[in-house]
C-alpha cells in the first residue's frame, strides 16, 4: 500500500510500505478522508514540539472497516472516524478521567505513524462508527473536537466578550462553540479574506485586524471593557503574550496552539488582572460526541470551512502549497482513491 511519509522537515515521500497487520485488540480501517492539521505543517516545517522523523503524518480520520476484533458495535463495513490519542489508562491524568493529556499519551501522526495512508490498524477504543455522515465531514471531526474541549475547558457565559486569536481552522471550531455558549465572539487575524469569510460563515460579532493596533480595537468593540475571554489558536509568541495585556479584569486566557518556545509576561499585568490562565490540549470523547451531535442538527458545520480538497496521489506536491501562510487554504482535506 502506499504512506506519506515526512522523512524530515520540508520533505514528504510516497512510499511502498507493507498493509498492516491487525493485533488481536484492533481494528484496521479503509482510510476514506484526512484533514490536513496545523500540526502535520508544523511537522511539515520542523516547528513540532513533539515530533520525531521519519513520520507518517496525519491524525484526522475517517474510513471503512475492514477487520475487527468480533465486536457487534463495529462491524465489518462500517462507516467511522478515529479518536487519535492513545492514552495509557494507568497514570494520574487516565486515572482523572483526562486521557487528552495523559502523561504517556501516543497521538497518531506524531508520537506514532498516523494515517496519510490506506489503511491503519488501530486500538478498537480509538474507533467510533458515524454512519450518515460525509467521510469528509468525519475527518474534521477531530479538528473541531479541540475547540469544543477549549470551550468547555473557559465555561463560557452569555454576558462574556470572547475573543479567538487566528481564524485558521481551530479558531474557527473555537468561534463555532463559543457562539454556541451564547457569548459576544470577535476574531482576529493578519489576513483580511480569512477574517472577513470567519465573520460572515459563522455570524461573528467582529473581527480584528492582527496588524494593526489590537488594542485599540478591542477597546473600540467593547466599549473599553476588552474580551473577558481570549483563546489563542494562533501558535505565534507575540499574539499568545500579547493576551494578558488585551484581557479584562477578572478574565481568563485558554492557550490552545502550542509553540516550541517560552512564554513570559509581566507579572504585576497578570496579577492585577486575576488572571486565569488555562492549557487546552486535544479532545476527550465526549468532545468528539458534542461535534457530532452540533453537525447533525446543523448548529457546528463544515461550509466555509473546508476550502480545498485533494486526491491522495496529488498530495505530495500540495502540501507544499498547503503549507505557505499566504495559500489562503483555510482547511484542506485529502480523498482516497476507491
Amino acid at each position: 500500500m502506499k504512506s506519506i511519509v515526512c522523512i524530515e522537515p520540508g520533505r514528504l515521500e510516497s512510499r511502498d510500505v507493507d498493509k498492516p497487520a491487525r493485533k488481536s485488540n484492533e481494528v484496521l480501517v479503509k482510510i476514506k478522508s484526512i484533514g490536513i492539521c496545523g500540526t502535520d505543517i508544523h511537522a511539515f516545517g520542523g516547528n513540532q514540539p513533539f515530533f520525531a522523523y521519519p513520520r507518517v503524518l496525519g491524525h484526522e480520520l475517517a474510513g471503512i472497516v475492514e477487520e475487527t476484533c468480533d465486536n457487534d458495535n463495529i462491524p465489518v463495513g462500517a462507516f467511522v472516524y478515529i479518536i487519535p490519542y492513545i492514552s495509557c489508562g494507568e497514570c494520574i491524568a487516565c486515572k482523572s478521567e483526562k486521557p487528552n493529556c495523559c502523561e504517556n499519551i501516543e497521538v497518531l501522526g506524531v508520537h506514532r505513524d498516523g494515517g496519510m495512508t490506506e489503511y491503519i490498524s488501530v486500538p478498537q477504543s480509538a474507533v467510533v462508527v458515524a454512519h450518515g455522515l460525509h467521510f469528509n465531514d468525519m475527518a474534521i471531526i477531530e479538528c473541531l473536537a479541540i475547540g469544543a474541549h477549549a470551550v468547555a475547558r473557559a465555561q463560557l457565559q452569555a454576558r462574556d466578550t470572547v475573543l479567538v486569536q487566528g481564524s485558521g481552522p481551530i479558531g474557527i471550531g473555537v468561534a463555532q462553540f463559543a457562539k454556541l455558549s451564547g457569548a459576544r465572539v470577535l476574531i482576529s487575524d493578519i489576513h483580511e479574506g480569512k477574517l472577513a469569510a470567519a465573520v460572515k460563515n459563522y455570524a461573528l460579532d467582529g473581527s480584528v485586524d492582527a496588524k494593526g493596533d489590537v488594542k485599540q480595537q478591542l477597546y473600540d468593540l467593547t466599549d473599553g471593557d476588552m474580551p473577558t475571554a481570549i483563546f489563542d489558536c494562533t501558535g505565534n509568541i507575540n499574539a499568545m503574550q500579547s493576551a494578558v495585556t488585551n484581557l479584562a479584569h477578572g478574565g481568563k486566557i485558554i492557550y490552545v496552539s502550542v509553540v516550541k518556545d517560552k512564554l513570559c509576561f509581566d507579572d504585576p499585568e497578570f496579577h492585577k488582572r486575576e488572571i486565569t490562565m488555562l492549557g487546552s490540549r486535544n479532545a476527550t470523547k465526549d468532545d468528539f460526541e458534542e461535534v457530532v451531535k452540533r453537525m447533525r442538527e446543523g448548529s457546528v458545520t463544515s461550509s466555509g470551512f473546508i476550502t480545498d480538497v485533494v486526491k491522495f496521489a496529488d498530495l505530495v506536491p500540495f502540501f507544499d502549497q498547503c503549507s505557505k501562510p499566504d495559500s489562503g487554504i483555510v482547511k484542506a482535506v485529502i480523498e482516497m482513491e476507491d
